[in-house]
């Protein structure tokens, strides 16, 4: 083969991507390339847990995307940071392990979806995951990203978790085991007190090997097509265009928006809209940026009545001090902290039969993800619906790759939306009103007491709610007219084509995606290579 001929192009370093490329080329027989528009993960504050809040607005390493206006939240954007380097999110993310319900999988495979039930998932979630804990019928502890338990605990987080015993929720010490429902705390992606993204669980071990092929700095502008069949890339990387050719697949592991992009760019899509941009047609897919779903949150900040919190911290030179000395010699302390500590999964009407809101409980307040933390001690409990029925799109605007598409999520835009964020509002505060926790608030800062109504939580999910960073599902996996893919994730009337990351979701999962994204990639390694 010459330089630029591979068995397998692999379209994105991210959550999906990274796996692919391990296990693609891990037998030697294979030659991979991966290209990644972004750089290198050697930004310091990648590695460190914390770090997450200086890069989540960092356009460095993030493609620091905003919506287009939104009816649902007043016409806002929304801010979607999304990971621009090796690892792609799972390095900018806020480090929580959840695979989500049994039920989430189970019905993927009702739709239709052969091979995507729990009992099948379930092996390729073992084989991703290194379990601090042990392995056992749930868990695996051999696989090469890690999962840590919090390397200290906060009597902040053990009153909330008190606080939601008291209100009638179990304490639950494995939101990934048997049952979900439940508080208790999060474990996360972390070795040794330090990030383990996909970059450095898969790719660092495999980066070396000589056939593999790592392009950063290459973003990729198109496939290329022989009639219906996917026969290379074209990217563009320090100022030249550049084309690889692929003998067997190109693999796209963009995620929910760089995926359906670039499927756009290349004539795959809605056949109208791209003509009005004058892209050539090569491939009516209707359903292609279509059926975006994310987890919509807002956040309750309250006031807390001892400075025992990270804004109390970071407003401290001393404190400061003593968090990095903490972290370098020990590992442990406030910069090992993911984006919630302790968390629950609830019910907000009896009739459901599994949890339908999630809670991130954080030590720290600001006015919006990224900002500074609030200049008195504070804590937000933030609240999702897991199971949205909104429905949005990402759809590209031009014809040049280096443009952000349109984001249109659509947030609130059914009746269980919008009865669903409030009744998890509510909810929380009479998880804030329970005896344990009590004690620890001095007043509710946001919304505040001002908003009592349903009508008032309404207007202020509205006016200050956004992303939790979860979209998926513009590139869906099924059979019927708005599929993308199928279950062997081949893009619908394509050859030699696949994508492979959350985009493929049929429905959202019931929790953060980024273990799910690790899962779908070793699932998707061994289609391939069976094939």
């Amino acid at each position: 083969m010459s330089q630029d001929e591979f068995d397998f192009i692999v379209v994105g370093a991210g959550s999906a991507g990274c796996v692919l490329a391990n296990r693609l080329s891990e037998n030697g027989a294979y030659r991979v390339l991966l290209l990644e528009a972004g750089p290198r993960d050697t930004n310091p504050w990648i590695h460190v847990p914390v770090g997450y809040v200086k890069n989540i607005r960092n356009p460095a390493v993030n493609w620091c995307y905003e919506t287009e206006p939104d009816p649902g939240i007043n016409g806002r954007r929304a801010f979607w940071p999304r990971g621009r380097v090796l690892g792609g999110s799972s390095s900018i993310n806020g480090l929580i392990y959840i695979r989500g319900q049994k039920e989430d999988y189970d019905h993927w495979r009702q739709l239709g979806n052969r091979g995507w039930s729990y009992e099948d998932v379930l092996p390729y979630f073992k084989r991703s995951e290194g379990q601090q804990r042990g392995a056992n019928d749930l868990h695996g502890a051999d696989g090469p990203l890690s999962v840590e338990d919090l390397r200290q605990r906060h009597e902040l987080c053990e009153a909330f978790i008190a606080a939601a015993e008291a209100a009638g929720y179990p304490r639950n010490d494995d939101f990934n085991g048997a049952v979900q429902e439940g508080a208790g705390y999060y474990q996360l992606t972390n070795r040794n007190g330090r990030r383990c993204s996909t970059a450095v669980a898969y790719l660092r071990p495999a980066e070396r090997r000589p056939n593999l092929a790592i392009a950063t700095g290459a973003l990729a502008s198109r496939i290329l097509l022989d009639g219906r069949a996917a026969v290379g890339v074209e990217y563009r990387q320090g100022g030249t265009t550049r084309q690889a050719r692929a003998r067997r697949e190109v693999i796209l592991a963009g995620g929910a928006i760089n995926s359906p992009q670039l499927l756009q760019l290349s004539g795959i899509g809605p056949a109208e809209h791209l003509r009005t941009l004058g892209i050539q047609v090569a491939h009516d897919l209707p359903g292609v940026g279509r059926n975006l779903q994310d987890h919509f949150q807002a956040r309750i900040v309250y006031r807390c009545t001892r400075p025992i919190t990270v804004n109390d911290d970071a407003r401290s030179l001393w404190r400061r001090g003593r968090m990095a000395v903490e972290y370098a010699l020990w590992r442990r302390g406030a910069m090992t902290i993911g984006a919630g500590l302790a968390g629950l999964f609830a019910r907000t009407r009896p009739e459901l039969a599994t949890p339908d809101v999630q809670y991130h409980f954080i030590l720290f307040s600001s006015d919006a993800s990224g900002a500074a933390p609030h200049p008195f001690p504070g804590f937000t409990n933030s609240v999702c619906q897991l199971r949205p029925e909104s429905r949005g799109t990402v759809m590209i605007r031009s014809a040049d790759p280096a443009a952000p598409p349109a984001i249109q999520p659509n947030y609130l835009s059914t009746e269980t939306d919008r009865r669903t964020i409030v009744d998890g509002l509510k909810l929380a505060r009479r998880i804030a009103e329970q005896a344990p926790l009590r004690p620890y608030i001095a007043g509710e800062y946001l919304p505040g007491a001002g908003s009592a109504s349903d009508d008032d939580l309404l207007a202020f999910a509205r006016e200050t709610g956004s992303t939790i960073y979860h979209p998926t599902s513009t590139c869906t996996m099924g059979s019927g007219p708005m599929a993308v893919v199928d279950e062997q994730l081949r893009v619908h009337g394509m050859g030699r084509l696949r994508v492979v990351d959350c985009s493929i979701m049929p429905t959202v999962v019931s929790g953060n995606t980024n273990a799910p994204a690790v899962m779908i990639g070793e699932k998707a390694s061994d289609m391939i290579l069976a094939a």
